[in-house]
């Protein structure tokens, strides 16, 4: 069974149409699945709908109609002790890596608040000694020193700030991140880095990833099957490379021609 099935899932929202108010559909019945270790590159221009299937997925929008289901519990029906156990399964990386950082937090702050939140059920012990330990040892992980640990957001660049949201990701061991956009607010250099970061990490701990990005090469690049979306509707899914060199759907045909190769993403 996937790890992710999204099915038939609907997102609408109330809209005035002069003195009538109607419902605005932002995702209109799609359906998908991610297999556990797999990438799926969820990819379609801004306002496709994108994001919407992603925080349904995450729990934190619910579907008008459909479900979705993660580990094979409903995430809109879930009680309030299998919603922590599935916040322990997923965790998102957002796309501006400095809005999602508190700013007044350290980054040892940050990076060890999952376990304090999740206590014994995260395996780890919380005295300071182990909490830092623990924490440089994350910082490790994502290419960073463990002197990062001492410093706030501000004093870091994007691309560091990124890698330690993607710190902060990891530090519950799940088995699926929803990547939103991740390098799109990085230059194309320190971007193609993280890239290459995440397909690392991927490898090392076994990690089930849903990319979401405007760039069909970016996508290609990560991904092990592709869906296209367009206005709120899933248009193709399909392998990458099938999908890519062979696209089915004019509007997957412009997105291949509108960008261009991703520099530098190389091992």
């Amino acid at each position: 069974m996937a790890l992710v099935e999204v099915q038939s899932v609907w997102k609408t929202y109330p809209r005035r149409a002069g003195l009538r108010s109607e419902q605005h559909a932002v995702v209109e019945d799609v359906s998908l699945s991610i297999e556990a270790g797999e990438t799926l590159g969820l990819v379609g221009e801004s306002g496709s709908g994108k994001t919407t299937v992603a925080r349904m997925i995450l729990g934190l929008v619910e579907p008008s109609r459909g479900a979705v289901r993660v580990d094979s519990l409903d995430v809109a029906r879930a009680s309030g002790a299998q919603m922590r156990r599935l916040r322990r399964k997923m965790q998102p990386v957002f796309q501006d890596p400095y809005a999602a950082l508190n700013p007044r937090m350290s980054i040892f702050q940050i990076v060890t608040e999952p376990w304090l939140i999740h206590g014994r059920q995260a395996g780890v012990n919380g005295r300071p000694a182990a909490l830092r330990a623990r924490g440089a040892e994350l910082m490790r992980e994502v290419g960073l020193d463990e002197s990062a640990l001492a410093r706030h957001p501000h004093e870091l660049s994007g691309g560091q700030r990124q890698r330690v949201n993607i710190a902060r990701a990891l530090a519950l061991r799940p088995a699926l991140l929803i990547l939103d956009e991740p390098v799109s607010a990085l230059d194309v250099s320190v971007g193609a880095q993280i890239v290459n970061l995440l397909r690392r990490l991927q490898r090392e701990n076994e990690l089930t990833y849903l990319f979401i990005s405007h760039s069909m090469p970016l996508v290609r690049y990560l991904s092990t099957r592709i869906a296209v979306m367009e206005r709120g509707k899933l248009v193709e899914t399909g392998e990458t490379e099938a999908l890519c060199s062979h696209p089915r759907q004019a509007y997957t045909q412009r997105l291949i021609a509108a960008t261009p190769e991703l520099p530098g993403a190389e091992e």
